[in-house]
């Protein structure tokens, strides 16, 4: 299948595209950052295609040797990817960042359907639109357990539009640290629903293959549990060494706000329609092994007591 990519360099986008490419499927990715583009072409694993450059049949260019097509230009710039929705099958909106995310869904949706109904030949396919969001829409909550239909009553501030963004493209027919001492926002007892971004690209991968099926569900992914924020900062207080013991402070913003709230979150759809399992470790068990990947990324020794040593 042919998958179209919005934020293909980012946090989500990236293992998405990684892993829809490592299934067989061509994909393009659009990305804001020419830098990170480059990037991706001196992995030796992408072809570059900036947006004025690229061919009317960009087809006639894949080769097994560059799986990932990334394309340089801003997600509403339809001259940039709009030569792609002939063939498409998939879109996927997961752009972040500095992004008005209130409005990119519905602007990049309604550009979409329009390109789609001027280029497309009469009797293709719909083209599948997955939008992406996340589980703060089913707000704070530590009493309820929620799935993915359980109906959108109180999302966390920080996300309170995004239901009824979901509704429109459901419906369109077309830690932190101070002071070296760990802590965290809000009060003892939050839960994190969490999910390692493998896994969740994993079910990008298997919801693009089954796509024809799932129109119109709304399906949330996370971990088989929820994670205690206590327990998990009194593991990292144990892996970076840091001071003891952890904190909780008032939120300052809604972003903050958002990550002290609680969801208890029970999906189902991904794993009886799309069988789907995930198999990273959560966060609080995987920590060493994040921890480590982390500082590893800043340029940092990783801490000496996570490995084991031979004499």
């Amino acid at each position: 299948m042919k998958v179209l990519i919005f934020g293909a360099s980012g946090f989500i986008g990236l293992p998405a595209a990684q892993a829809l490419s490592r299934a067989g499927h061509i994909v393009y990715g659009v990305t804001r950052s020419e830098t990170k583009a480059q990037q991706l072409a001196a992995a030796e694993r992408t072809f570059l295609l900036l947006a004025p450059l690229v061919p009317r049949d960009p087809s006639d260019r894949l080769t097994s040797v560059f799986p990932v097509f990334p394309i340089v230009g801003e997600p509403t710039d339809t001259q940039a990817w709009a030569h792609l929705i002939p063939t498409i099958d998939v879109v996927i909106g997961a752009v972040g960042g500095t992004a008005d995310l209130r409005t990119v869904a519905v602007t990049l949706l309604n550009a979409v359907a329009t390109t789609a109904q001027s280029t497309r030949p009469v009797g293709s396919p719909k083209i599948t639109f997955i939008y992406t969001t996340g589980t703060w829409i089913h707000g704070s909550n530590t009493d309820e357990i929620v799935s993915d239909t359980t109906p959108l009553l109180n999302p966390v501030a920080l996300v309170a539009w995004c239901p009824a963004v979901e509704q429109i493209v459901l419906k369109d027919d077309r830690a932190a640290f101070k002071d070296e001492q760990v802590t965290w926002f809000g009060k003892p007892g939050v839960r994190l629903s969490v999910l390692h971004v493998d896994d969740l690209a994993d079910v990008y991968v298997r919801a693009v293959e089954k796509a024809p099926i799932l129109g119109g569900l709304a399906i949330d992914a996370s971990n088989n549990t929820t994670e205690s924020v206590d327990e998990f900062l009194r593991k990292l207080i144990q892996v970076s060494g840091a001071k003891g013991p952890h904190g909780w402070i008032e939120p300052p913003n809604p972003f903050e706000e958002a990550l002290s709230s609680t969801v208890l979150v029970r999906p189902y759809l991904a794993r009886s329609l799309l069988g789907w399992q995930p198999k990273k470790p959560g966060l609080t068990d995987g920590l060493p092994l994040y921890y480590t990947a982390w500082k590893a990324s800043r340029g940092e020794q990783p801490n000496e007591k996570l490995f084991a040593t031979t004499k």
